[in-house]
């Protein structure tokens, strides 16, 4: 017999059998077993964690006496939260003396993942998505541009969405009084352009230009030799007469901003000039309320999508003095008077007189049918709208849920025209509850707490939401009908060719944009008399650089891991000047080739992350530090306790570096221990300041830019945080799995997810962790296809 002794519990091992005699405080010993597996487990367990983690400190929460005591699986729950910790290498502490080696790490998350896959492949836990969810701002607009060929701004038409577990498509269960008046009146409006029907009186739109944008050199989208203005992607509902009419900017005096001499301001449609005017300075002691008095003008246009430009023409300047000057923001009075007059607003209004519905994208979309006779119109009708419910309602649709709209149809019929009484249908498939909500039923036969494969149709939607965030298409549908979509490599061969799809930049500007924290750069404004170069011009730049790199890793299948680390930027040269890499001319974006002393490359070295991440006035290695943790290795800090106080200004000098200020938190107990979990990995970013510019100072004294992370290790800069992050790439795929899969479902993750995802980051790993496998696997997952039985 040999006595070992752990953490105070004296094992008395035999080689059949292992007993523990414990003190009272220990943890409760396993039971007696012939498994050496388990025995193992537990005393490993029982060696590092037990000592935080037992019935008396229960620290964090956390009791593992009942666990150790049982089995793996009948403590799922308990264990999943361990092997979360053990993975990410935060517990034990870093800061205790005693750490299991990477040896005994290992050895216990390869035991108890082993354990608890095999549990959950026996018995998959699919867990449960709700059964009604209405489509979010952006899956209504993707789904109003593919099943009408018509593109609207949902943003103009509808509410923003809530967010919850970072995605708003999550918390979108519920249909208030006032959101559906928002949805009626926008099926409305949506259902008349589609469809070209007459208006009793013109319609318009007026589209403004950000306050801070500025306005001085060429706008992508606009010839090459103009400046400023915008190109309006504007829908014509019918053909006729439209007038355009054009406000400049004005400064608090209500002058027209930066007017000393005649400009040259053109329209264009298409691309082609419609009118040219001059703009001039009124006379001396005169003031400016006619100088843009005449800017107005009415000409025909074709029904349907077209670009309208509006711009000046560029007055001649050297490039040679371009290079000299360093970047100057013109966009108001208060901040940066502009040296040229710019856009303020674009108005369109119209058709003038009854105009012609024209052939538009969209009414070939509705119009698959179209009666020769009035005896003809019912039949048309019911083609036409048979054709638009099977893909609205995502289903084979059948003759009584066409009869239900042909009675629509029909009462608007009377008072009007055949096309009159299509947009009344049409827009009450709009807001219908099958269009507007995505619902899974669960079968009648299923027992409650049983799992069952949801169906093909609910599939197919659970899939098109999921990469294109918008409604199935025919091919689709087609497999779901026919029951092919269930199997495994037919589900797999549509997810790839769905990621193939342009419709997958969704994953970019819907999912990324989401789980980057994107969206947040529109309230991002820094402080004008720090960073007086900002201005709306850069803050797209920084967007785009972003979209660019993730749609290219979209678009080539590359490896998640090139999020990370990247030899080459995306840049224009508005972002190429913020970042002093030369070079680089024009508004358009093109793919650049990087040296090293250019110090950009992936996501933590791009302007948006970084910029996002900060205050109107500093960086904030807190809101980084927790970005990192939170976005790319899964490790979310616990939030603050509420009975914190105030970090007190007068203890904290303006002047000093941010590290030091934030070593006051860390002097007080009750906010160290967060603050030593979240600022190391904020602190290796400190070598860019809040807009994303590199810096070697600050306030003044060198950047110390020395950082880690919660599992011990130290590194100096971005770029061994770059390293640590890409020595263990299973941590950042294992936290984009879980961002997908949290977004695929509209839930958050659950312990029961675990197992399917760990076998996804296993199988992707074999691909060099490219995109599709890890989406492939995803989808092929247990959670995807299945959803677990209620009452």
């Amino acid at each position: 017999m040999t006595i070992v002794v752990l953490c105070g519990i004296r094992w008395f091992t035999r080689s059949d059998v292992t007993i523990a005699a414990s003190p009272a405080s220990a943890a409760i010993p396993p039971q007696v077993s012939g498994d050496g597996e388990s025995h193992r487990r537990a005393a490993l367990v029982t060696k590092y964690c037990s000592d935080c983690h037992n019935a008396d400190l229960k620290k964090g929460g956390l009791n593992l006496d009942p666990a150790v005591a049982g089995s793996v699986t009948d403590q799922a729950e308990v264990w999943e939260k361990v092997v979360r910790r053990l993975a990410t290498r935060q517990m034990p502490p870093s800061k205790v003396k005693e750490r299991p080696t990477e040896a005994e790490y290992s050895e216990l998350l390869n035991a108890l993942s082993t354990t608890l896959d095999a549990a959950a492949t026996e018995r998959p836990h699919p867990g449960r998505t709700q059964s009604i969810r209405r489509l979010t701002r952006v899956e209504y607009q993707n789904a109003i541009r593919d099943l009408l060929a018509l593109d609207v701004d949902a943003a103009a038409l509808l509410p923003a969405d809530e967010a919850s577990h970072g995605f708003d498509n999550v918390t979108v269960g519920t249909l208030s009084p006032t959101l559906l008046d928002r949805y009626v009146s926008a099926a409305e409006h949506v259902s008349r352009l589609a469809v070209g029907c007459a208006q009793r009186v013109p319609g318009g739109e007026t589209f403004r230009i950000k306050p801070d944008v500025t306005q001085e050199e060429q706008v992508e989208g606009l010839p090459f030799g103009t400046r400023g203005g915008a190109p309006i992607r504007y829908t014509f509902p019918r053909d006729g007469e439209y007038e355009v009419t054009i406000r400049l900017s004005r400064d608090r005096n209500d002058e027209v901003e930066g007017l000393h001499e005649p400009h040259d301001l053109l329209v264009l449609l298409g691309g082609v000039e419609k009118k040219a005017f001059v703009v001039k300075p009124p006379p001396r002691g005169a003031g400016h309320n006619d100088v843009d008095k005449h800017l107005q003008l009415r000409f025909p246009v074709t029904a349907g999508p077209h670009v309208l430009g509006v711009t000046f023409v560029k007055n001649p300047s050297s490039l040679l003095e371009y290079k000299r000057q360093p970047y100057e923001a013109r966009f108001n009075f208060h901040r940066h008077p502009r040296t040229s007059p710019a856009i303020y607003q674009v108005s369109i209004v119209g058709p003038f007189g009854p105009g012609t519905a024209g052939d538009t994208p969209s009414r070939r979309r509705v119009f698959v049918a179209y009666p020769a006779a009035e005896a003809e119109e019912i039949d048309s009708a019911r083609k036409i709208l048979g054709a638009l419910l099977r893909r609205a309602w995502r289903r084979p649709v059948t003759d009584a849920d066409v009869a239900r709209l042909i009675s629509v149809f029909a009462a608007a019929r009377r008072d009007s025209d055949f096309e009159t009484g299509i947009q009344a249908a049409l827009s009450a498939v709009l807001v219908s509850r099958e269009f507007l909500f995505r619902v899974e039923r669960q079968p009648e036969s299923v027992p409650a707490g049983t799992v069952y494969p949801v169906s093909s149709l609910e599939l197919a939607s659970r899939l098109s939401f999921f990469l294109w965030s918008s409604l199935p298409d025919d091919e689709l549908l087609k497999l779901a009908e026919n029951g092919e979509l269930s199997r495994p490599e037919v589900l797999a061969g549509q997810a790839r060719r769905m990621l193939a799809d342009p419709r997958a930049q969704s994953l970019v500007t819907n999912f990324a944009a989401q789980w980057l924290h994107l969206r947040n750069l529109d309230s991002f404004t820094p402080d004008g008399r720090l960073f007086p170069d900002f201005d709306d011009n850069l803050r797209q730049s920084m967007r785009r650089e972003t979209e660019l790199l993730l749609a290219e890793i979209v678009r080539q299948d590359g490896s998640l891991l090139s999020l990370i680390r990247s030899d080459h930027a995306w840049l224009n040269q508005r972002l190429a000047m913020h970042y002093g890499i030369p070079h680089v001319y024009g508004s358009h974006f093109r793919r650049v080739t990087l040296l090293p002393e250019s110090h950009r490359g992936g996501l933590l070295r791009q302007a948006s992350v970084l910029a996002v991440t900060s205050y109107a006035t500093r960086t904030s290695p807190v809101l980084r530090g927790k970005w990192v943790l939170e976005n790319l290795l899964g490790t979310p800090p616990p939030p603050p306790p509420p009975d914190i106080p105030a970090l007190e200004s007068a203890a904290v000098a303006e002047s000093l570096p941010v590290r030091q200020r934030l070593a006051v938190h860390r002097d007080n107990a009750a906010c160290a221990s967060c603050h030593e979990f979240i600022d190391p990995p904020g602190f290796a970013l400190e070598g860019f300041d809040a807009v994303g510019r590199w810096r070697v100072s600050d306030g003044g004294s060198l950047v110390d830019a020395s950082g880690g992370l919660p599992d011990g290790r130290t590194f100096d800069g971005v770029d061994g945080l770059e390293r640590a992050l890409t020595e263990r790439p299973e941590l950042l795929v294992t936290t984009v799995a879980e961002k997908l899969l949290t977004f695929a479902l509209g839930r958050g993750i659950e312990y029961y997810d675990a197992p399917a995802l760990r076998q996804v980051v296993r199988d992707a790993r074999r691909d060099d962790y490219r995109l599709s496998a890890i989406i492939v696997g995803l989808v092929r997952s247990a959670p995807f296809r299945m959803r677990e039985a209620h009452e």
